[in-house]
């Protein structure tokens, strides 16, 4: 890796660990500047989902304060993510590379669907709900599932919890994101150390990765907000394109 290709992917890990903590989808920064570097997509990845794992724990102690009051109840979603976070990856790494390489750009597009939406949702998050709206096995159902496809890919995951969380709970949607960034947390680590422990990593992309997604993670939760979320969108929108186009054409 040259030194000009290990700037940009430190700069694509804070770019992703702000993303993360304000939207989540922050995967569609970082994954296809490995891609663009030359690295196979299941190894992209792998490293990718182990450098952005740091930046997820970040984002979420920069929440600390919208978390206060909702221990038990992460509790509960947590042991549910880390269930879920071990099938996803479990699946990544028994499916065959060339079904990764097949699935993944279908992912990307329903991420970029996410990112596009995200507006609409949040609008509909701030409006009020029904008081009696509790989730119980719905909300844990949605939960597993956003985790399963967390730990296989977990581009988008962030605005697909949001919107779970969201028709579930009653609370204003700064502590639905700060709940979003702790269950984000979850899911990345538990597949990071899945993926340590059982194949392959490609230690300097993560490693750049994690030092930038680290000092994004803390931005995105302190000041992220003021960055206009529209440039945040188009930006997440195009690198996503970039990443179909590249891997379908290998």
């Amino acid at each position: 890796m040259t030194h000009l290709q290990m700037w940009a992917v430190f700069l694509a890990g804070v770019g992703a660990g702000t993303v993360n903590a304000v939207v989540g989808s922050g995967t569609l920064i970082t994954f296809p500047v490995l891609l663009a570097i030359g690295y196979p997509p299941v190894l992209a990845n792998v490293s990718n989902t182990v450098g952005l794992a740091p930046g997820s724990v970040s984002g979420a102690y920069g929440y600390r304060a919208e978390l206060a009051g909702q221990g038990r109840r992460l509790l509960s979603l947590g042991a549910v993510s880390i269930v879920a976070a071990l099938v996803g990856g479990v699946l990544l790494l028994s499916l065959p590379a060339g079904a990764f390489r097949g699935i993944v750009p279908v992912l990307i597009g329903i991420a970029l669907v996410l990112v596009v939406l995200q507006p609409q949702l949040a609008a509909r998050l701030a409006q009020p709900r029904d008081p009696k709206a509790r989730g119980g096995v719905a909300l844990h159902a949605g939960v597993f599932g956003s985790g399963v496809y967390g730990g296989y890919f977990g581009a988008a995951q962030g605005v697909l919890l949001i919107a779970i969380l969201g028709i579930f709970l009653r609370e204003n949607l700064q502590r639905i994101n700060a709940a979003k960034n702790a269950l984000a947390a979850v899911v990345n680590g538990t597949a990071a150390l899945l993926f340590i422990v059982f194949t392959d990593v490609a230690w300097m992309a993560a490693g750049l990765i994690a030092g930038g997604s680290v000092l994004g993670g803390l931005f995105g939760a302190s000041v992220g907000r003021r960055i206009p979320a529209l440039f945040l969108r188009a930006l997440i929108v195009i690198v996503g394109i970039l990443a179909m186009v590249k891997i379908v054409l290998g």
